[in-house]
């Protein structure tokens, strides 16, 4: 690509679009990239202010213009569940194709934006996504770039998935409710129905719920009853806490499940248990699920919905953004809360 004066560019090919407008009529894209610059169009272009334009330089066949440049980088990053909209001004948008959650490798999002003039913007990591949702733009900075630096971003993305939009698997769900104060009928259940409408929002539904006093193999034979039954996603409310009677993350470990961590560096939500058994996710809810809009079960839920698996890491991970400001109007996913991933 080179600059020309108008004067000297007919014939010449121009390599970028250029915009007219006209105040309270008119604005739009007066020549097209590509265009061939004819006599006529001089003194359109010197009214638009263009002393100066950018048209191919057809000695250097190592540029690439922004339009096919920002595509390439599109389609390099692009994972599962991922459109591409056509690119506008070298910018190319990603697109989530169903609902589902934002995944990204972060790792390699960090090697291709070190890359000079290489721009990939997106969402958080690990958040929910509607159809439709922009997930991410790309695009690069001048009009033309090295053909190298688009090379080193595909190899850097070969093979890989570097955004992706993993779809919501749709999970048969038993609810144990603990608490002898719940299963004496001291107080009213007040898990079931939020458990159940988070559960619903991801498309899965709750198949069983029984409610059980704090006995700890009590509670581990509820367990295994809901997976006889046919649940492939256990969810345990109530006796979560450190006080001698809640026995709830005793029960849970009765059963034989691998305890992932109980506990989290996340407020509301620290006395989060996850666990596994037999590859089946266990989720032991503390109480500020009941009480507050928006804890840590919104952070993991919709990770295990799409089909990952919690480990000890992921937790640690959540320290960084895991404070909720408990904003007077929750604007959750659409704050820093749980952004550590």
């Amino acid at each position: 690509m080179k600059t020309v004066r108008v004067e000297e560019s007919v014939g010449m090919v121009l390599c970028h679009d250029i915009t007219k407008i006209v105040p309270g009529e008119f604005k739009g894209r007066a020549f097209k990239k590509g265009h061939i610059i004819r006599p006529e169009d001089v003194p359109m272009l010197l009214s638009l202010g263009k002393d100066r334009i950018y048209v191919w330089d057809t000695k250097n066949g190592d540029e690439v213009h922004e339009d096919e440049a920002g595509m390439r980088l599109a389609q390099a990053v692009r994972g599962e569940g991922v459109s591409l909209t056509e690119p506008a001004e070298g910018k190319v948008h990603l697109v989530a194709e169903h609902d589902g959650m934002c995944n990204i490798d972060e790792d390699l999002l960090f090697q291709i934006n070190l890359i000079d003039d290489m721009v990939i913007a997106t969402r958080n990591n690990n958040r929910p996504v509607k159809k439709g949702d922009v997930v991410a733009g790309v695009r690069v900075v001048p009009l033309m770039i090295e053909n190298e630096k688009l090379r080193q971003a595909e190899e850097i993305a070969r093979g890989k998935k570097v955004i992706s939009v993993l779809p919501f698997r749709k999970y048969r769900v038993g609810m144990v409710i603990t608490g002898n104060e719940v299963y004496y009928g001291r107080i009213k259940d007040r898990f079931s129905p939020v458990i159940k409408k988070k559960v619903e929002d991801y498309g899965s539904e709750v198949i069983s719920q029984v409610i059980v006093p704090d006995d700890a193999e009590r509670i581990a034979a509820a367990v295994r009853e809901m997976i006889s039954r046919g649940a492939n996603l256990i969810m345990t409310s109530g006796g979560m806490s450190v006080d001698p009677d809640d026995v709830t993350p005793k029960g849970i470990k009765q059963t034989g499940a691998k305890i992932v961590s109980y506990g989290a560096p996340v407020l509301p939500g620290a006395m989060m248990l996850v666990a596994y058994l037999d590859e089946i996710p266990i989720m032991g809810l503390p109480g500020c699920v009941m009480y507050y809009k928006t804890t840590i079960f919104d952070l993991l839920l919709p990770l295990v919905m799409s089909g990952q698996k919690i480990t000890r890491s992921m937790i640690a991970r959540l320290g960084l953004g895991g404070l909720c400001l408990n904003c007077e109007s929750c604007r959750y996913p659409q704050c820093s809360f749980g952004t550590g991933f």
